[in-house]
């Protein structure tokens, strides 16, 4: 397993360039990814050479068993968090005490303030989410288990559709699937849309019964030891229209493009532009309405994103999503999405389920 305080470390590598004493990381995913807990309702201050996690009786035993190494503060049943961090913070006497502000609330900070008036509470933003965009040995071979988990299930469920299932079938056949095979569940609820609710990106799976649709869009992803796939395909059948034939195909010369572009020190930016050249030759542009792709790992949508308005550099250890589609309102939507990790010379696509035209004919 991975050396957790080797994260505690480079996290505080960061505190004299934050100007900070210490952090206080209230963010649960956080919490996980510098500590190896998996529960919830704890905190983690972190100072030079040491770690203490904040927590409750609850997970006491947890806490020994997934964290030896840390320095542990237990609140009793009759204190409630904020008391128990003052008395942390209080031992520490005057400091200058990083905080997560996208994490916190006004209110939680303002009892924060009250509480340790000779603290001084440094707002700072994406400090371990900026850790996280570089995944270890460890996180990228359990990414790998979660795409293949996610490829067993669909290639089984794909096997046994019949024009009796719902798309609310499907979504749950497909969980039910990876869970068997050890995920935790999904990364994220499926998106199954059969024939013209393809065209809603972000479409809810219901009652429709795919019956004769000429197109299915399927886009899902396992959750494993705790990090997330996420891979997308779009089915047709024989009676397809040549429309949605020649758009496929471009959305596919789209996607390969924007492969072809990743590497170590490429802007975000640049990938997105990529795909998004391919799809303007073809008069296709205005039909891609999102941004490329976005990080995956212990959330399903992490930094670094991949958009036109993206400001960051890809790196070696990324794992990323590349997913342009185009959506015909009434008519169908297509998106091809696997996931990528971007390595010292290129990238590795890791996901490897086939997704050629003809790959994706779907028989009934």
């Amino acid at each position: 397993m991975t050396d957790l305080p080797v994260r505690i470390a480079r996290l505080a590598h960061f505190l004299d360039e934050l100007q900070v004493d210490a952090m206080l990381i209230t963010d649960e995913t956080n919490v996980r990814y510098l500590s190896g807990f998996t529960g919830d309702s704890s905190f983690l201050l972190v100072r030079r050479g040491d770690a203490t996690i904040l927590s409750d009786g609850r997970y006491e035993t947890q806490i020994a068993e997934q964290c030896p190494t840390l320095a542990v503060a237990i609140r009793p049943p009759g204190q409630l968090m904020p008391d128990l961090l003052r008395s942390v913070i209080c031992e520490l006497g005057d400091q200058r005490i990083g905080i997560e502000a996208c994490h916190l609330s006004v209110a939680a900070l303002g009892q924060m303030r009250a509480d340790c008036p000779h603290a001084q509470w440094i707002e700072t933003t994406d400090v371990v989410e900026r850790l996280r965009m570089i995944k270890d040995a460890d996180e990228i071979a359990i990414t790998r288990q979660a795409v293949a988990i996610a490829e067993v299930c669909y290639r089984e469920m794909v096997a046994q559709l019949s024009p009796q299932w719902t798309e609310r079938a499907i979504a749950h056949e497909l969980e039910s699937k990876m869970r068997a095979l050890g995920a935790e569940g999904v990364s994220f609820p499926p998106i199954v849309a059969a024939g013209p609710a393809a065209a809603l990106p972000h479409y809810h799976p219901g009652d429709r019964v795919i019956g004769d649709a000429a197109t299915l869009l399927i886009d899902w992803g396992a959750c494993y030891q705790g990090y997330a796939s996420d891979l997308t395909r779009t089915l047709h059948r024989d009676h397809a229209a040549d429309r949605f034939r020649r758009a496929y195909q471009v959305v596919l010369e789209a996607q390969l493009a924007a492969i072809e572009a990743i590497g170590p020190g490429v802007a975000a930016s640049e990938v997105d532009a990529a795909a998004r050249r391919v799809l303007a030759r073809e008069g296709m542009d205005e039909a891609f309405k999102h941004g490329l792709g976005h990080g995956t790992g212990l959330q399903i949508h992490e930094a670094p994103r991949i958009s036109s308005v993206s400001t960051e550099t890809l790196a070696a250890g990324m794992i990323i999503t590349v997913e342009p589609g185009v959506y015909f309102e009434g008519d169908f939507g297509i998106r091809i999405e696997d996931d990528i990790l971007v390595t010292d010379r290129g990238c590795e696509v890791l996901s490897s389920l086939p997704k050629g035209l003809e790959d994706c004919r779907w028989m009934l």
